[in-house]
């Protein structure tokens, strides 16, 4: 009975084209998985700015039911702010008294396509990932922030308002 001997050496290595291949799907692999990365930090970011406004909207609340009026900046209750008040993109949160702050408070107040105040008693807003924004919140600026509006009835993302 004769063996056959295996010829081992043809298989020792990989060819150039196989090389290439693996790279090439290799790239696929990257191409998808990096804008999927990307799309699931900007929707974590986003939930926990929602997150931190509604925090916050309740310490304005917590105010207000104290002091029988609203904090004339965020920094009356810089304590209580958490990320002391900074949203998940290095950016201040913005607030502005409304009830309080009388007849000129309304000018700058937020506004919706219709130009009509989105809060009567305050606005509370993060500018959001490109950290530009306007005071109607349908502008394109506008569209990735973190709003409250409907006197905190909506939090979201202005887009969705």
């Amino acid at each position: 009975m004769r063996q056959k001997k295996l010829n081992i050496t043809s298989q020792m290595g990989m060819t150039l084209i196989e090389l290439m291949l693996v790279i090439a799907v290799l790239g696929v692999i990257v191409t998808i998985a990096i804008p999927s990365y990307r799309n699931y930090i900007d929707k974590t970011d986003n939930a926990l700015a929602i997150a931190q406004i509604s925090i916050i909207r309740s310490v304005i609340e917590r105010f207000y039911l104290e002091n029988h009026r609203y904090p004339n900046t965020l920094q009356d209750i810089a304590a209580s702010l958490p990320e002391n008040g900074m949203d998940p993109w290095g950016n201040n949160y913005l607030y502005l008294n409304i009830a309080d702050g009388g007849p000129g408070a309304k000018g700058p107040a937020r506004k919706d396509r219709r130009l009509n105040p989105i809060n009567t008693q305050y606005d509370l807003y993060s500018m959001g990932k490109d950290g530009v924004t306007k005071n109607q919140v349908s502008n394109r600026d506008s569209l990735d922030d973190i709003i409250l509006a409907r006197d905190g009835k909506f939090i979201g993302i202005a887009a969705d308002f």
